[in-house]
């Protein structure tokens, strides 16, 4: 696999962890991945949620996750995350990050947690939900919060409006906060290293490795 060196003098990988993949017509999800850095704005592929969960299981991430955590400088932090992780758009397919450009969304919704005092505890809960169905969910990049995608009926509701009650739900029932910008359909979403990540059993066994 070739490698290159960028400004901060980190190793990174020319070719991505999810080939380019030209199957589209599935009964499970798909949504679009990028490679680092964030400004690059044109999908790689079309990916599942069981190639993300290896990804992000595996080792490919943990250098630039170990790195990340060890950064003090907020600024100097976002500025190496966003150089160096490959990142989704769990909620669908497009043509470039741009909610006008969504080809086809994917009936999954992000919903990302920050500064979390007890992750192991809120992990617990949203894992056992008994009114949302978590598809995925991992700890985020700087190590204090989580990730968390569920499945939503894009046909019921719009995305905004599943987003709102959601949230209104989770601060209702759990006292947590959600990131607001997680509305958006194009919303970015970083993919660390996470030995732990869940992924919901159907994922595992019915998608594309």
């Amino acid at each position: 696999m070739e490698t290159k060196t960028n400004e901060f003098g980190f190793v990174t990988f020319d070719n991505a962890p999810i080939s380019p993949l030209v199957v589209i017509e599935t009964s499970l999800p798909m949504f679009s991945f990028f490679r680092a850095p964030i400004t690059n704005t044109q999908p790689h592929s079309r990916a599942t949620l069981r190639q993300i969960y290896n990804a992000i299981k595996g080792d490919y991430y943990k250098e630039q996750t170990d790195k990340l955590r060890t950064i003090t400088d907020p600024q100097h932090a976002r500025k190496f995350k966003a150089q160096n992780f490959d990142y989704c758009t769990f909620s669908g397919i497009f043509t470039t990050r741009s909610d006008k450009a969504m080809l086809r969304h994917s009936k999954l919704i992000c919903f990302d947690f920050d500064n979390i005092e007890n992750l192991n505890a809120l992990r617990f809960q949203l894992q056992t939900d008994e009114y949302l169905n978590t598809q995925l969910l991992f700890t985020s990049p700087s190590g204090n919060g989580l990730k968390w995608i569920i499945s939503i009926d894009a046909n019921a509701h719009t995305h905004a409006d599943y987003f709102n009650a959601i949230a209104d739900y989770l601060k209702r029932t759990y006292n947590v906060e959600i990131d607001k910008s997680g509305k958006d359909l194009s919303r970015a979403c970083f993919l660390p290293h996470d030995p732990h990540c869940y992924i919901n059993t159907y994922q595992l066994m019915n998608t594309i490795k």
